[in-house]
């Protein structure tokens, strides 16, 4: 920042200029090209809705196109030039822009303005996500269930207009910044997954309890009697008793201490589909095999509870033969994905029926052998969740640090008289 303030004082000592967008840029409204229109081969095309979600602040490349037929009636954006979103459902979006860097004109549609002008594209597109435009355009923006800036209002917005060599050293500062973030997440996602990779080995390993050969396992038929989960219209679901959802079975590997589902359900129903302390619940259909097969355990009783249609339960046949969550362990394992890879039903979706489930074989060490593999387990599984939120938090540290030091690149004394 000192380079930036030293090339400031010498270039533009009475301080930077500042513009109205309209005064010294050509916008450009762009039309049409709803999505039915863009192809995978022709001329390159930046579609409004692509700019929040697949695009940077600049772009060589585009993710769709349109055939020259329809690309001849669309508004075109040359090299250098600036496209501009107009509408969103949210202020955030509204304004968000990409340099289009290409060596190639490409097009644009509707509800996005292309901006021509003579600075540093980059350094355009980096103002564009500055503090010192978002209250700019929350003044000028108009709507509430969508927001918008037109490209009338966007030309009165005000930019600050350092001489070009000042906008070329910030955008290389901002550049080096934005390369260390890449970088840096690339390097911490490769550590989260080797760690994930490391924790399935040391899970796997405790699980077979010394005993690699699964001939000498148990099957599942001979510990455990599988049934399948309520199932009921739309309209008797949000209201009622406590619901155990595919969902809630998917995503944990303890069933909560509250269900916050509910479903209509009679004391028939609670006593035919419920759940009990000991009882594993397996996801029984999924659209891929690792879906398949997520187990949660019941640690305690639900009183007037029912599980859904989905997923299948596994109540002990003896108590205390097995943990519930040793199994739950488990059926999470690749010990149990391999098994259901050879025997899984494969069509649209995955499915895993009785006949397959029972013949499922499980590792069944003594009681306390197992419950030394859970609680070694559960500091496992602890430790991987303060990684999963530790490490995507240092990336959000770092990316603070980032726009503090971009905010304060693009912000300008305004020339004195």
């Amino acid at each position: 920042m000192r380079h930036v303030d030293a090339l400031i004082a010498e270039l533009a000592p009475n301080g930077v200029e500042f513009k109205a967008l309209g005064d010294f840029t050509k916008l450009v409204r762009g039309n049409g090209m709803p999505k039915v229109d863009l192809t995978d081969a022709g001329v390159g095309a930046i579609h409004y809705g692509q700019i929040y979600t697949m695009y940077g602040a600049w772009a060589t490349t585009t993710f769709s196109f349109v055939t020259p037929d329809t690309a001849a009636k669309l508004a075109k954006a040359d090299p250098g030039d600036i496209i501009i979103t107009n509408t969103s459902e949210n202020l955030d979006d509204v304004g968000k822009a990409v340099a289009w860097l290409g060596d190639k004109q490409i097009v644009t549609g509707g509800h996005a303005t292309i901006i021509k002008h003579d600075l540093e594209p980059k350094y355009l597109s980096y103002w564009f996500q500055s503090p010192a435009f978002y209250a700019q355009k929350r003044a000028l923006a108009t709507g509430t269930k969508v927001i918008d800036v037109s490209a009338r209002q966007l030309a009165k917005v005000r930019i600050p207009v350092p001489p070009l060599e000042v906008q070329r050293e910030i955008v290389r500062i901002l550049d080096q910044f934005a390369e260390l973030e890449v970088g840096l997440k690339a390097e911490l996602e490769a550590e989260l997954e080797a760690r994930r990779r490391q924790y399935a080995y040391y899970r796997d390993s405790l699980l077979m309890a010394g005993e690699k050969d699964i001939a000498a396992w148990k099957p599942l038929g001979e510990l455990y009697d599988p049934s399948s989960g309520l199932s009921k219209s739309a309209s008797q679901f949000g209201f009622g008793q406590p619901f155990l959802s595919f969902k809630t079975v998917f995503n944990n590997q303890v069933i909560p201490p509250e269900l916050s589902n509910l479903v209509n359900s009679t004391e028939a129903e609670q006593a035919r589909y419920s759940i009990r302390a000991g009882d594993v619940f397996v996801t029984r259909t999924s659209e891929d095999l690792e879906g398949l097969g997520r187990s949660c355990a019941a640690l305690r009783d639900y009183p007037r509870a029912t599980f859904n249609g989905f997923t299948k339960r596994l109540r002990p046949k003896e108590a205390g033969a097995i943990e519930a969550q040793f199994a739950a362990y488990f059926f999470r394992s690749s010990l149990f994905k391999a098994q259901i890879a050879r025997m899984a039903v494969l069509s649209t979706r995955i499915s895993l029926n009785d006949d397959i489930l029972l013949r499922v074989r499980i590792p069944a060490p003594p009681i306390q052998a197992q419950k030394r593999v859970i609680a070694i387990l559960n500091k496992l599984d602890a430790r991987s969740n303060e990684l999963s939120v530790g490490l995507p938090g240092e990336v959000a540290v770092r990316r603070k640090q980032y726009e503090y030091y971009r905010d304060g690149l693009l912000t300008f004394d305004a020339a004195t008289a």
